[in-house]
């Protein structure tokens, strides 16, 4: 059982260590070619393998048993390392908004754009709200919507008013 209990530790201490030093570590299993293996997945398996064959030994099995218990524990925490980590590491990713993404985005004027002139818009880009700089060839009240048809700096685009339907009242 002691054994067991080492291994458990062990186990389990890998696996925090890869959780706080990462691709550190990862970069010492590169010899072995195998994508699916990590820090991880062999911290989780070997910390699984010994306290799963601990319990089934604490509970008087017999070795063979308490081998067979902890290496199907072994094996199902390794396989949720190896898909939870995969899941991290895949996941996507946002990159950095940028003014060149606000065109073709609806955004609304907050203050008015004149002839010849700036204003400002603010244009929601991914979830991300910019306030931009903005130039019309025509002017444009405060509380429009406009479309960015073009960036004329890192802070400035060219926007255009969208067509609103008429109202009843009209």
């Amino acid at each position: 059982m002691t054994v067991f209990l080492v291994l458990g530790v062990v186990g389990t201490a890998l696996l925090l260590l890869s959780l706080v030093a990462g691709d550190l570590l990862d970069g010492a299993l590169e010899a072995l070619e195998a994508g699916w293996l990590s820090t991880a997945v062999l911290g989780g398996f070997i910390g699984a393998f010994g306290f799963g064959g601990a319990a089934a030994d604490g509970a008087g099995a017999p070795l063979p048993v308490s081998l067979a218990v902890g290496a199907g524990a072994g094996l199902v925490v390794g396989w949720f390392a190896w898909w939870i980590t995969r899941l991290v590491k895949d996941g996507p990713s946002d990159g950095t908004v940028s003014i060149s993404d606000s065109v073709g985005q609806v955004g609304q004027v907050i203050t008015a754009i004149p002839v010849g002139g700036y204003g400002v818009v603010r244009v929601v880009v991914g979830g991300h709200a910019l306030q931009l700089n903005a130039s019309a060839a025509a002017p444009i009240e405060a509380g429009a919507q406009v479309n960015v048809t073009g960036v004329l700096s890192p802070t400035a685009v060219s926007v255009a008013a969208t067509w609103q339907p008429p109202t009843l009242a009209e």
